[in-house]
């Protein structure tokens, strides 16, 4: 089974803290994101762009409108993302606990989603 994490933070709470605390922060990342690449299971990883330099696509008349920003308002958004395939949910939770977001970053409202995919379709 494939699973979609989606790695939340707050813009705020991340924007309140010192340069200092977020590079510390942001400097535990990599060898978190490595023990997860470890396991074998991951497929994709990715951080997101922040949100004024998102677009959003909805159909509005019969065409396509597109509007700056994510589409919907929230004190968290979606900051990452990774797909793993795992042999049960166990599984996966044992993985995406390993994320950074599932282990650090409370002061900056991180979070994890796991999300069952039920249809995934990747080259």
């Amino acid at each position: 089974m494939k699973y979609l994490g989606l790695a939340y933070y707050s813009p705020e709470a991340f924007a309140a803290m010192a340069p200092e605390a977020v590079a510390a922060l942001v400097g535990q990342c990599p060898e978190l994101d490595r023990k997860m690449q470890a396991t074998g299971r991951m497929r994709l990883s990715a951080s997101l762009a922040e949100p004024p330099a998102r677009k959003t696509l909805r159909p509005r008349g019969g065409r396509t409108s597109i509007s700056d920003g994510p589409y919907a308002e929230s004190k968290e958004v979606v900051g990452g993302l990774f797909v793993i395939v795992a042999d049960s949910e166990e599984e996966a939770l044992r993985i995406a606990a390993m994320h950074p977001a599932a282990v650090l970053g409370e002061e900056a409202g991180w979070a994890v989603e796991l999300v069952p995919l039920e249809f995934c379709q990747a080259s």
